[in-house]
């Protein structure tokens, strides 16, 4: 019996410490590089931080229900974007004259547009090429893990406003 409840402490311990060490993250890097002196920014725990970073002065944007707010905030008029149906709005507006962007199928289409001369940019497996692009020379960014879609506009924000 002891023995038993020995080994489950034991994993009970690991699970918990596992938890809090491993910090999910994602990185962005400039063009196809790998390398980390070409790192944008970097997703953690819902907020982007300037390139490498983990201080708390260096948060960019933070990101929370579906909303996109400056900085660490999460105050209603700091809201910067918010996400509906897949369509990118400023603040924290509805209306369809505040639609940003959208996305369908991996493109970035301008304001509410499904025109093929729209397209922004293209995601292909965590690249991000240019317009409807697929060559290499046209790889905007890239991202070395999974991002949700208000993850995606956090993150084409902070590459296209901020750097």
């Amino acid at each position: 019996m002891k023995r038993i409840l020995a080994i489950i402490c034991t994993l009970i311990a690991w699970g918990t410490l596992g938890s809090h060490d491993a910090e999910a993250q994602v990185r962005v890097y400039r063009g196809n590089s790998t390398y980390s002196g070409d790192v944008i920014c970097t997703l953690r725990n819902g907020k982007i931080y300037r390139k490498n970073s983990s201080y708390s002065g260096d948060i960019l944007c933070r990101i929370s229900d579906g909303k996109i707010y400056n900085g660490n905030s999460s105050y209603s008029g700091d809201i910067l974007y918010n996400i509906r149906d897949s369509r990118l709005y400023r603040g924290n507006s509805s209306y369809s004259g505040d639609i940003v962007a959208n996305m369908r199928n991996g493109k970035l289409y301008q304001g509410n547009s499904s025109y093929s001369g729209d397209i922004i940019l293209n995601k292909r497996d965590n690249k991000v090429y240019q317009g409807n692009s697929s060559y290499s020379g046209d790889i905007l960014y890239r991202f070395d893990g999974p991002l949700t879609l208000p993850e995606f506009y956090a993150v084409w924000f902070v590459v296209n406003y901020i750097y």
